[in-house]
């Protein structure tokens, strides 16, 4: 039997929405966003974060990240991030591809955040209004990051402060935004508009659904073209009934709540049982359903060759590992990761 702790990717899909797609399908409905569900989309996610929203589903995340850069920087701006951020290492250049041009300007921050005062100093040294250098556009930030920290909302509300002092919006980058709104106890307004947030890529993939993203609009203002940039690069669907059945059943009934409780009660779990381990160290906090541990070799081994998968997070030869839990990971799961973690801690290396 294989235990799958690689990436939240690797689960399937709930029940729920997986019924919601089976009754969906039948019959017919007008195609690229003109069908009943994706009209009563918007509602619902106005709804949802207490707020008139303008949204627009898409079916990748890097696609919800690089078209909502799009609108909010032209090809000669600088977009601030953080330097482990999705959008700097693991889109394939998508951001700077649908800017047509702009430039990730790379902040470092310890357990994957954006710090304020790193955020002030580099907004204040750049040169705006000069013909020399790419001009100040926008922050996006991780939430929950790509440490498996989570910002704070004081956090959040001093970088958007920030950010606005000059006149820069803010991007939120949610892959896996209800895992950090489950961390933080607080509402998706409080994380999101009510903290100064104005754009969001909502993440529903990780967390339940097949295939369903979306762009969330604070501001309407800012979607300025997005219709248009959606259709060009080729992420208007033409069935895209099929992607808001998706979100539609995944925020009803709090779905997307109880499911990232899961996985975070089990990040929580594996990491209290880890610690107790001699020769374990944790990278970073663990603050939603990322763990980012330093696990002994023979630990590591002992893992592999009973069937646990995961990621060695700097190379083969690592020991630092990322541990990522999924709504539809079980008790029995984690509690025979650590039984074989527990025997192997105390063998040498073979």
């Amino acid at each position: 039997m294989t235990f799958n702790f690689a990436s939240d990717n690797t689960a399937g899909v709930s029940p729920e929405i997986a019924a919601a797609m089976v009754e969906g399908s039948r019959g017919s409905a007008m195609p690229y966003g003109n069908d009943p569900v994706t009209q009563e989309l918007q509602a619902q996610f106005s709804q949802y974060f207490e707020t008139e929203v303008e949204i627009f589903p898409v079916a990748t995340g890097s696609a919800a990240n690089a078209l909502a850069l799009s609108v909010l920087s032209p090809p000669y701006g600088a977009i601030y991030c953080h330097q482990n951020s999705h959008i700097n290492m693991d889109e394939c250049g998508a951001p700077e591809f649908f800017t047509n041009g702009a430039k990730l300007v790379c902040i470092d921050g310890a357990s994957g955040k954006i710090h304020p005062e790193d955020l002030a100093d580099w907004l204040g040294r750049s040169e705006k209004g000069s013909v020399h250098a790419v001009q100040p556009a926008a922050v996006s930030i991780t939430q929950a990051t790509e440490a498996g920290t989570v910002y704070s909302l004081e956090e959040i509300r001093n970088l958007a402060a920030i950010a606005h002092a000059h006149d820069l919006p803010l991007h939120m980058d949610g892959a896996r935004f209800a895992n950090a709104v489950v961390s933080l106890g607080c509402t998706p307004a409080e994380m999101t508009w009510r903290a100064g947030v104005d754009v969001l890529s909502f993440g529903a993939t990780k967390n339940g659904c097949w295939a369903a993203e979306a762009i969330v609009f604070f501001r309407p203002d800012l979607a300025k073209d997005l219709l248009f940039r959606r259709k060009r690069g080729g992420h208007l669907i033409s069935k895209m009934r099929f992607v808001s059945l998706q979100l539609q059943a995944y925020l009803t009934g709090n779905l997307w709540h109880k499911n990232a409780e899961q996985a975070n009660r089990m990040a929580a779990k594996l990491a209290t049982g880890l610690g107790e381990i001699p020769g374990v160290e944790f990278e970073h906090p663990t603050q939603a359903n990322e763990l980012f541990v330093h696990l002994p070799e023979p630990v590591l081994q002992g893992l592999k060759a009973a069937g646990f998968q995961f990621y060695r997070w700097a190379g083969e030869e690592s020991q630092l590992v990322r541990l990522v839990t999924s709504f539809e990971m079980s008790e029995e799961s984690v509690d025979q990761f650590l039984v074989v973690a527990q025997t192997h801690a105390a063998q040498p290396i073979p």
